[in-house]
Order: structure tokens, then sequence, then C-alpha cells
């Protein structure tokens, strides 16, 4: 005696079920998935730069006759000359490591990050994300470049060009960044009544709401 069967076909509900996710309170932990990898890959990159560019600046500032080791020379002291480089490019290398550590890319998705349109600064330019390690920089390079002899006059020259690159900077920081307004006031926050004696920032503002 035959029986009609009926066979259910079980793929789409395979497939929808394989599709869901696990419960959070699940023991099974979801694996991760390329793009969080690929996210995940430029700030290991960037701290794992940053500590070999230290280490070279540390081994360069603090302990430059590593450079005779690592020619080969018998020399017991560097040459001024070689003294003048190997500061100033640990210094550059330092100030490197500190450029890419401040600047880790977050892996917070952007819903998640607050509003910056409180601050004032909607709409303005951004500021350069290295203008601040490489203005420290070209002003610390330039202090000690002025201050170095028995090199001739490369240490003057250098001390010139960072100087200008270092004062354009620390103006620029200042003065042409992207202003941050009050929020109560309106005023502009670069300048203040302490040291500028600006008479209209945020602060001398507040204070004779105060008093009024």
């Amino acid at each position: 005696m035959s029986a009609d069967i009926a066979l259910d076909d079980l793929s789409g509900k395979l497939r929808t079920s394989s599709s869901i996710p696990p419960d959070v309170s699940g023991s099974i932990p979801c694996p991760a998935s390329p793009e969080e990898s690929r996210e995940g890959a430029t700030p290991s990159w960037t701290w794992a730069t940053s500590a070999i560019l230290f280490a070279w600046s540390c081994a360069l500032i603090f302990f430059p006759r590593v450079l005779l080791f690592a020619i080969g020379q018998s020399q017991q002291q560097l040459t001024p000359f070689e003294s003048f480089l190997a500061l100033h490019f640990g210094l550059l290398l330092a100030f490197s490591a500190a450029g890419l550590i401040t600047n880790v890319p977050s892996s917070s998705p952007a819903s998640l990050l607050p509003e910056r349109a409180e601050d004032g600064r909607k709409g303005q330019p951004s500021r350069h994300p290295l203008i601040v390690p490489m203005t420290s920089f070209s002003l610390i390079g330039a202090f000690l470049s002025y201050n170095t002899a028995g090199a001739g006059s490369l240490p003057k020259i250098y001390s010139a060009c960072a100087g200008l690159i270092g004062i354009w900077g620390l103006w620029a920081i200042v003065f042409a960044d992207p202003a941050p307004i009050s929020r109560k006031t309106g005023a502009d926050k670069h300048t203040s009544a302490l040291i500028f004696g600006n008479k209209s920032s945020a602060s001398e503002q507040k204070k004779r709401w105060r008093r009024e």
C-alpha cells in the first residue's frame, strides 16, 4: 500500500534561522566581521609605528653614540655636526610619534560621537592634525640650534628656518585657528582679557552680566 508522503522544504527555514544573530545573553560569541578587522588594523599600526619611532628617538637623543657602534667606527665621541644631526633627527622622530598617537582614528560609530555643533565650530575649516606637534618640534629645535656651537653656521640657519615655522604655526594655533564660540555670549574665545586685554571677550561679558 503506497502512501503519499509530503516533504516540507526546510531550506528557507534553515537560511532564516542561520541569518538570525545569536542572543546577547548566549554563550556563543559573534565572530568579528572583515570590516571590523580592517578598522582595527590602522590603530594597531599607529601604536606600533609610534613605539618604534619613539625608541629610535630616545636612542638618538640620549645615547647618540649608538651611531658609532652602528657604523662600526672606533672613535670615542661624535663630531659636533654628528651630534647636531642626531639630536634634531631624534626630536623629529619623537614629535612624529606624538603626532601619530594624538591622531589615532576612533573606532566608535559616527552616530555615537558627541555633536560638535555646540562648540561653535560648525561650518568652519578644521585644524590640521599635525600643526601642534610640528610647531612644538620647530620651536624646540630652533631654541636648541641657536645655542649649539661648533657646527659652523648650520645651527644658525636651521634655527632661523625652524623658528619661522614654529612662530607661524603658533600664530595659526592661537589666532587663525577655527574659533570656539561661547554659547552664552556668542564671543570669540581666542583672546581673553587676562593676557590680551580683550574687553569684548566671553569672560569679560559674563563679568559685566554678573555686575548688572
